[in-house]
């Protein structure tokens, strides 16, 4: 007993100390991040603010990598394609690159629109203070959905950050309540679209692949081709969403593209294409040539399908660094625009120093506290293996692409989410026949077993109400005794195990129910947060 509670204390000491080392680092660079924006802008009148306000920009950013990248990385993690170490380097690369690369110039100070800045009536103090107030509170809800192990969406909640900041600062009058609609209606586009497109391609694999008795020859053949969908949609997708921010200048070098502010849906498509052909011939080679040694099972299959994972969360990481890196730094660059020009404006350029604030808070979040998520995502809602995991990154993908070009909100967090049910749900429809008869099998044992259970119970009433009994009477008597104990065993443990055949499930509702009702209030919990503490804030200044 004495070993057992000191082999406990030494596994909390581990695990406070591991606590320890990770908040240090989270805190030595949010001092960093409130130092150096407080120096570097000593001369201008309302530098408290943006140093505060920086300060509330990192926080946010290490939130988003702590609680969003999950999504990325946790299928290829969850499958084994990516071990937790290798996701979190290629995640933090990728992220950050994105966000430094494609991050764009300038932001819109106002994310989606969904307040108008003129109610502020020009008056930057108000303005500056629901801008601290939406970042502190988005930050703040992301930390506790992190801590509930719930993945949400970080757009949402810098959404509901603002709309609940403006109301506070300029009444109900402020909010584009249409867009809000929009963004409500997101709820439900999102994870359905991504769980029809995930089961789709997972259903495709499995006619195509799985079910055939010579399963390397069908995935010679079809996995280059599935592949290929995949290179075309990843680099469709880069190019839409990855590639909007610094196309002119990437257009400036290839001059033969349309001169555009930013890619047609057309151009990132023939891209596509080109990438997709020769990924399809490179691999329909490479599988021609491995096709001997590969296993002819599910599990061979599978692993032609972990380096296009790996290439898959390395892409989608870029994406999510170049787009959401605005939920982190769009409040703090409205902030720092105010702040240097006395004004509000629709649109700010983005500082290097405030795009470095949200690309290193990403990746430092990401590493410190983005595990917890990771595995949520990847082995807590289903259990993925590599061709699961590959049709959730397709659906993160092609949901994209088709919900841009039809103009429907969706958010990627939630489309993720919705693939991961998609293969799950998919693949307990796929299985419920097998489990059917299983069920009906065990039934029938059970029967059996109370049959003969009430057999001995009827011979042992009538041998005990026999007058004049004999020894083998007794003997007898003694005997079904013991057959009736052992029988009532058998028959509680087939009561048990049909039990458990009964409860298979292979989503796990108790996750699904938790985030779907982290989903729903994330907008308002924000907002409500966010009202608070802008009242909070005007309170200590005024």
């Amino acid at each position: 007993m004495i070993e057992i509670i000191k082999r406990m204390e030494k596994a909390a000491m581990k695990g406070s100390g591991a606590d320890f080392y990770r908040l240090g680092f989270a805190l030595f660079f949010l001092v960093a991040v409130l130092t150096y924006s407080f120096m570097s802008t000593g001369e201008l009148p309302n530098n408290v603010f943006l140093a505060v306000a920086a300060l509330f920009g990192a926080y946010m950013a290490m939130n988003i990598g702590a609680n969003d990248v999950a999504n990325n990385v946790g299928p290829a993690v969850g499958s084994k394609a990516l071990t937790m170490g290798g996701a979190i380097v290629i995640a933090a690369i990728f992220e950050g690159a994105g966000a430094l690369i494609a991050g764009g110039d300038v932001v819109k100070t106002i994310k989606k629109g969904i307040i108008d800045i003129s109610a502020f009536g020009g008056n930057v103090d108000p303005f500056i203070w629901a801008m601290m107030a939406a970042l502190l509170a988005a930050a703040l809800w992301l930390n506790f959905a992190t801590m509930i192990k719930a993945p949400v969406s970080t757009t949402h909640s810098i959404v509901g950050g603002v709309m609940g900041a403006g109301i506070a600062a300029a009444g109900f009058g402020i909010v584009a309540w249409g867009t809000m609609g929009m963004i409500a209606a997101s709820w439900v586009i999102s994870p359905v679209l991504g769980g029809i497109i995930a089961a789709a391609f997972l259903f495709a694999i499995k006619k195509t692949i799985v079910y055939k008795e010579d399963k390397v020859a069908a995935a010679a053949k079809w996995v280059p081709l599935f592949v290929a969908i995949m290179s075309w949609a990843f680099v469709t997708y880069l190019t839409l969403k990855g590639l909007k921010k610094v196309w002119p200048s990437i257009v400036d070098v290839l001059v033969f593209l349309p001169d555009a502010e930013k890619p047609s849906f057309m151009v990132a498509a023939i891209f596509g294409l080109i990438v997709a052909a020769a990924v399809y011939l490179l691999l329909k080679a490479t599988v021609s040539k491995r096709a001997g040694s590969i296993e002819n099972s599910r599990a061979g299959v599978n692993l032609l399908f972990t380096v296009p994972l790996i290439f898959a969360a390395a892409l989608l990481s870029f994406a999510h660094g170049a787009n959401d890196v605005a939920n982190a730094i769009g409040p703090l660059a409205a902030i720092n625009d105010a702040v240097v020009s006395g004004g509000i404006s629709a649109k700010a350029g983005i500082p290097l120093w405030v795009m470095a604030v949200g690309a290193l808070g990403i990746a430092l979040g990401l590493a410190l506290y983005g595990p917890k998520l990771i595995k949520t995502v990847g082995s807590e809602i289903t259990e993925l293996d590599q061709m699961r995991a590959f049709s959730v990154a397709m659906a993160a993908a092609i949901t994209v692409i088709i919900a841009s070009q039809l103009g429907l909100p969706v958010s990627s967090t939630h489309i993720a989410i919705g693939g991961i049910f998609g293969v799950g749900f998919l693949r307990e429809y796929l299985e419920s026949t097998s489990e059917k008869d299983e069920i009906a099998i065990e039934k029938q044992l059970l029967d059996d077993e109370k049959r003969l259970l009430q057999a001995y119970n009827e011979e042992l009433k009538t041998l005990e109400a026999k007058e004049g009994k004999s020894k083998e009477d007794y003997e007898r008597i003694v005997g079904l005794y013991h057959m009736i104990d052992e029988e009532k065993d058998k028959v509680k443990e087939a009561k048990k195990q049909l039990k458990s055949t009964e409860k298979v499930k292979y989503v796990k509702r108790d996750a699904v129910k938790k985030i779907i009702a982290a989903w729903v209030i994330t907008v308002p919990a924000a907002a409500i947060l966010s009202a608070v503490i802008f009242f909070m804030i005007r309170g200590i200044v005024l």
